[in-house]
């Protein structure tokens, strides 16, 4: 059963970007390796957990109901978010550029969540302009990830895959 703290799929997906960038903050204000590292993992597993809803769900939930344009850059925009996120859980805050990639990671997400959520034609404004039942994919969103959270707990997740950039032809 879905929490009532979130009204639908666009707050929860909201809810997401408001702790990634609080993670974000931590980050930038974090000392010391260890903390660090800590921080980056937490950033790196929350993506990957929002990016695999989002594109899982939610986006082939407004096919055809929004502008394509809007879904093909959220996809090209994710898979750059994903080489980096694959590089930082690869990484230690010892290596070359480590900090340097939470940075530009968090100007990624800064601009991607911009494009879904600020702009009155915004992914999230013109998916609210459709028949689509928000309540109902608030629900398949909240399971999924729910399920992906228990994976990564017990397993940990695999690195993320890019479905637009570096696809290799048929």
């Amino acid at each position: 059963m879905a929490r009532a703290e979130f009204a639908d799929a666009i707050a929860l997906l909201k809810a997401d970007h408001r702790k990634v960038e609080g993670l974000f903050e931590k980050f930038e204000k974090a000392r010391g390796g260890a903390s660090k590292q800590k921080i980056a993992h937490q950033i790196c597993v929350e993506l990957k957990i929002h990016a695999t809803i989002e594109e899982e769900i939610f986006y082939p939930a407004l096919r055809d109901q929004i502008e394509d344009n809007t879904l093909d850059e959220a996809y090209v925009e994710h898979d750059g978010a994903k080489m980096l996120v694959n590089d930082i859980a690869n990484a230690s805050p010892d290596d070359e550029f480590y900090d340097a990639k939470v940075k530009v990671l968090s100007e990624e997400i800064k601009h991607h969540v911009r494009e879904e959520e600020k702009k009155s034609d915004s992914m999230f404004a013109q998916a609210r302009k459709t028949n689509i039942d928000l309540v109902a994919l608030r629900d398949r969103l909240l399971a999924r990830k729910k399920e992906l959270m228990a994976k990564a707990a017990a397993e940990g997740l695999p690195p993320a895959k890019p479905r637009a950039v570096n696809r290799k032809a048929a």
